[in-house]
């Protein structure tokens, strides 16, 4: 079941002046796959996003960085998966997380959208189906939910910032571990994982 994902989304806001911010965690994970695997992200209109696909262990993967803004992500998501006829189970959507500290990312499917606007946008254009599965990166949290926005909208500090990059790091290859074998085993790997 669970090596069956066939599109992963990397949630981010579009511009150069976003690309290293906190809230952009979701698309460095599809950033270092698509460079592991030597594939250019293409911007395409009709996905309204940056798309690529990969094969992993003979799996087919595509994926997709939405370049709408974080409270549209849902738009490039329902356009993919409404066009290649993916099934909202077989989507993993990457995203920063506010509830886990930065060096620490977790696999899990379904659940609510705690707030988090490109996972509920996304939710809403699925027909509020909630059954994918989501890959959380965690950013920490800024402490007060009046700082939120200003938070995740800016860059981690260089300790920080590496902490963020070796969780990306190894939730890639434990991305790769679930297509290879299943989520069991990944989340086993990524979830006793804490960056040093």
């Amino acid at each position: 079941m669970s090596n069956q994902i066939r599109l992963l989304v990397g949630l981010a806001n579009p511009g150069p002046e976003y690309s290293q911010t906190r809230h952009n965690a979701g698309a460095w994970v599809v950033q270092e796959l698509a460079r592991i695997h030597n594939v250019p992200l293409k911007e395409e209109k009709k996905f309204f996003g940056l798309t690529g696909r990969i094969n992993v262990h003979g799996h087919d993967l595509r994926l997709l960085i939405p370049t709408t803004y974080m409270n549209l992500s849902g738009k490039a998501v329902q356009a993919m998966a409404n066009f290649y006829n993916i099934p909202v189970d077989a989507i993993m959507v990457a995203h920063d997380e506010l509830d886990l500290p930065p060096g620490v990312a977790k696999f899990k499917q379904g659940g609510g959208h705690g707030g988090h606007n490109g996972l509920r946008d996304t939710i809403s254009k699925l027909a509020n189906d909630k059954s994918f599965y989501r890959l959380r990166v965690g950013i920490g949290h800024p402490g007060h939910k009046d700082k939120v926005a200003g938070y995740v909208l800016t860059k981690a500090p260089a300790n920080e910032q590496s902490l963020l990059e070796q969780a990306t790091d190894e939730a890639v290859r434990s991305l790769e571990i679930l297509l290879k074998d299943d989520l069991a085993k990944a989340q086993n790997r990524l979830h006793t994982f804490k960056a040093q």
